[in-house]
This record gives structure tokens, sequence and C-alpha cells, in this order.
């Protein structure tokens, strides 16, 4: 995928962009120098963050790779961001060529790229929106045709709600997505913490200010709270590198250091 000739017009290119700086961090090519500028200033005071952006994202592979088995076919992937090699489509609709899935994302750069990227993709498509307005997205989502609510849907909500601040009650939009679902769905949700984090770290974290798109460091037990009464699949809300590795060797003795806790929880149909 080539980048266009020039940035859409409503892009302001005097700020930087979450999704573009993590983007680089990834090793793509969907960034412009004022991204570049703020990820290599974040890599001085944190030399591991890019490793962190990609445990990240090997989170979420796992994740969806265990929704899979369980049966799950169709995915709202909200807070995406810019394409990248290992995609949600991608994973899933390697094991299952049918799967569908929704992206969302508020940046529109991130979406322009995705548009791109899925052209020829009938089974995935994206939606411009903010994770604020999770009405707004359930219903688009629907209207697009790939998203039936009625079924079980697996809802992934990683390295984005953060960007939540607690004003805008990031809990009352988990609870209206979870509302939204049928049993049988799951919830993915990562999320950056200042648990277990050295000072540079948490410095780090604080250059987000300079974004749009500032980041909020949260508890385990604030974000075990997104979950509401869901059942967390084993081993719970855990730094990312633990949860379910594909080897004993891909964890480290300091899965802390990626400053993130990740789970996964399923809507059990109620009883009695």
């Amino acid at each position: 995928m080539q980048l266009p000739d020039g940035p859409p017009a409503e892009i302001d290119l005097s700020r930087p962009s979450a999704a573009r700086v993590y983007d680089y961090f990834l090793g793509g090519a969907h960034n412009f120098e004022i991204d570049r500028q703020l990820a290599e200033q974040i890599a001085r005071m944190t030399p591991n963050l890019a490793a962190t952006m990609r445990a990240g994202r090997e989170f979420l592979r796992r994740a969806v790779r265990v929704l899979l088995a369980e049966g799950i076919d169709q995915f709202l992937d909200i807070g995406s961001g810019i394409p990248t090699v290992g995609n949600v489509h991608e994973v899933a609709q390697s094991v299952n060529p049918a799967a569908r899935i929704v992206y969302v994302d508020i940046d529109p750069v991130a979406v322009a790229h995705s548009r791109e990227l899925l052209a020829g993709n009938d089974l995935a498509t994206v939606i411009h929106a903010d994770l604020r307005e999770p009405e707004r997205i359930l219903a688009e989502a629907a209207a697009s045709g790939l998203l039936d609510l009625s079924r079980p849907v697996g809802i992934l909500l990683a390295g984005v709600v953060h960007f939540i601040p607690d004003a805008d009650r990031p809990g009352d939009i988990l609870a209206t997505l979870r509302a939204a679902a049928v049993p049988g769905s799951f919830l993915v949700v990562s999320h950056s913490t200042y648990e277990d984090q050295p000072q540079e770290m948490l410095d780090a974290q604080r250059l987000s200010a300079r974004t749009d798109t500032e980041i909020t460091l949260r508890s385990r037990a604030q974000i075990t709270g997104f979950f509401g009464d869901w059942t967390l699949l084993e081993p719970g809300v855990v730094h990312m590198p633990l949860w379910r590795p594909d080897a004993p060797s891909d964890v480290d003795d300091h899965p802390e250091r990626f400053g993130a806790f990740g789970g996964v929880g399923r809507y059990d149909r109620p009883t009695g």
C-alpha cells in the first residue's frame, strides 16, 4: 500500500497523531515528520517503547485467535489505527475466510489508509468515529451489513480506552458496548498503566498530551472494571505478555516493562 500524494486537507500537520506515532513504532510508513519527531523524543526516554507497541499487537493477535477458536466470526475493532501487517482481518480471515470485521478509528489518516487497504475485501470495512460515541458506532457498524448484533461478536478495544479521560466516563462507554452484545460475545481490552512502572515511563506517557489524544494511565483494578460482570478468561487481567503466550520463552523476567495490562471477558448466558 502506497502513501497518497499528500495528507487529507483536514489533517493538521502541526500536531502529531497518536495513530501515526503508533504506526512509526510498528515500522509502518504511514506517518509524517511531526509524528517521527515526537516518536523519537519518546524513544529516547523509553528505548523499549517500540517493543511495547509490538507486545500490544501480539496480545491482540493472540486474543483474536482465541475468539476464533470460540466460534466468533465477527469483530468490532475500535481504535484500530493505521493498518499494518497482521491486522485483525488478516488474522481472522486466515483462519475463517468468512470472518467479518468492522474497524473504527477517530484519525482520518488511519481511516483513509484502512479504506485503501480494504478495497476489494467485502467482509471488512472501516468507520470514522469516536469511541465516545458508542451508540453511533454500533448503529453504523450494523448499517454496514457486516455486524449482526443478534449474534455473538468480538469487541476489540486494544490500546484505545486509555485515550478516554475520566471526565468522559469510559466506564459508561464500555457499559453501552457490553449492553449491545448477546451472550457468547467477547470483550478484549488492553490499557496502559502506571502500576509497576519506572518514572521515565510515566514521563514518556505524559508526552501524549502533545497529541490530540492524551493518555490516561489506570490501575489493574480500574481496567478490570471495564469488563463489568462478564467472565474473565484465564489468566485474567495481566501484563500483556502473560496473557496466553504462544510459548513460555516469549515471556521474559520483566513482563511489566511493557506498561500495559490486557484481558479478555466473555458474556455468559444468565442462569436461573
